[in-house]
């Protein structure tokens, strides 16, 4: 199965997908598919890439990503639990090409707005629980106007966008692969020192060639890409890891001396390390 794109596996004739992620780690691929993807998190935490953006993503969130939009999850290994991820994948079409354009479904047409970057709902979270937790024992013709009421409280709900730059060309095959071996081995080495020369390896490319290819689909370089990736899990030791002194986060998540770990963290996230633990 091609990682870039990815395929939703789909009955014949459902327009509408519902599926449960049952696992102790999620696809964590980078991959990308025509669907829209409306998720909800019932259990487990982990880093989440979308776009040119690292965030994190936890138990009760709410996660919507637009057709064809690139994202990666990152599970955090918990060989104790599960994570679950429930989800709805449809596109704009799914229903009849002008569905969505009806003058009756005027007030959710600031959801495709927003879909664009992607974005997690950061309100009404308890509506949204209840809403996706129903889907599971529901009919199709029940499941499809869940999604209608789910899309009308996410119209009124706030939202964070999850990426604020998008590489408007789609992946070809070829293209994928690239993209998901320099992301798959920057996720699962990040705490190790990584050169320029051998990420380009990763990619088959020479140095140069790859720093252009990188900057050219992120927006950002691959260090600013690795340093805030650092910093992100940084953040989770932080909050989790109370014992943990900030000298032994710094070392763990690949940073080479302390002084640089605070100067980095401080211009990524406005505050100190001993700062961020505190406020959480």
């Amino acid at each position: 199965m091609k990682v870039l794109p990815f395929q939703i596996p789909k009955p014949a004739n459902d327009a509408l997908i519902y599926q449960e992620d049952y696992e102790y780690v999620f696809y964590d691929k980078l991959h990308q598919h025509e669907e829209i993807q409306l998720s909800f998190i019932a259990e487990g935490e982990g880093t989440l890439v979308v776009g040119d953006t690292i965030s994190n993503y936890k138990k009760g969130d709410v996660l919507a990503f637009d057709g064809n939009l690139p994202h990666v999850f990152k599970s955090e290994p918990n060989p104790e639990q599960k994570s679950l991820m429930l989800t709805l994948f449809f596109t704009r079409n799914s229903f009849g090409d002008d569905f969505f354009d009806l003058e009756e479904l005027s007030e959710i047409q600031s959801f495709f707005t927003k879909l664009v970057n992607g974005f997690k709902v950061t309100s009404h979270k308890t509506v949204l629980e209840d809403a996706f937790i129903s889907l599971k024992e529901s009919s199709k013709l029940e499941r499809f106007v869940i999604l209608l009421r789910i899309l009308k409280i996410i119209t009124k709900a706030k939202k964070q966008s999850l990426s604020s730059f998008i590489y408007k060309k789609s992946y070809s095959a070829n293209e994928g692969k690239r993209m998901r071996d320099v992301m798959n081995y920057t996720m699962n080495q990040y705490d190790q020192s990584i050169s320029l020369e051998k990420i380009a390896e990763v990619a088959s490319m020479t140095k140069n060639a790859f720093c252009k290819y990188f900057k050219k689909r992120t927006n950002k370089t691959y260090i600013q890409f690795l340093t805030e990736l650092r910093i992100e899990n940084a953040c989770k030791l932080l909050v989790n890891k109370k014992e943990l002194p900030v000298s032994e986060i710094a070392y763990q998540c690949g940073f080479g001396n302390l002084s640089n770990f605070n100067r980095q963290f401080k211009e990524i996230k406005g505050k100190t390390p001993s700062n961020y633990r505190a406020m959480h």
